[in-house]
């Protein structure tokens, strides 16, 4: 919903941009903190600080199939050429991948014989939806019923 476009071509990449970022916020962008678990960073400084330190989603990461279409016919009276932003709201749309991912582990746990809460922390990298996959491997671990895993920093 994007009100009358005014370009239909910028609004659609626009709200895939947003997404893709929203998809990389809850799934790969790990920020870690100096504090007692990565001593080699100054306490209370940002070690992964920009893209160079942390993992960003890459063309392999997307959707294969990723359609959207405007909704037509919907004009804000209120705002010029009736128009409407659209770059902040698909951004949360990303937030759909993390409980995906969250619905696939419940699932996953289910076949294990589990079903109860678990913990998941944001962002759902593929070391944290690992560890709370619990199966033959993970029990080998001994790890407590409400282990957080970490992430790959």
């Amino acid at each position: 919903d994007v009100g009358n476009s005014l370009n239909s071509a910028v609004d659609i990449g626009q709200i895939e941009g947003a997404f893709v970022q929203g998809l990389g916020l809850f799934t790969m962008e790990e920020l870690v903190w100096g504090d007692s678990e990565h001593p080699w960073v100054r306490p209370g400084q940002l070690f992964t600080a920009g893209p160079g330190l942390y993992k960003i989603p890459s063309f392999g990461d997307l959707p294969h199939r990723f359609q959207l279409r405007l909704l037509d016919d919907s004009p804000n009276p209120r705002t010029i050429h009736s128009s409407k932003a659209v770059g902040e709201p698909p951004f949360f749309l990303g937030a759909s991948a993390f409980f995906a991912a969250r619905r696939a582990i419940a699932a996953a746990l289910q076949e294990h014989g589990e079903d109860s809460w678990f913990p998941l922390d944001s962002p759902a990298s593929s070391e944290r939806i690992r560890m709370a996959c619990r199966d033959d491997i993970t029990d080998g671990l001994r790890l407590p019923k409400n282990y957080r895993a970490r992430g790959s920093v």
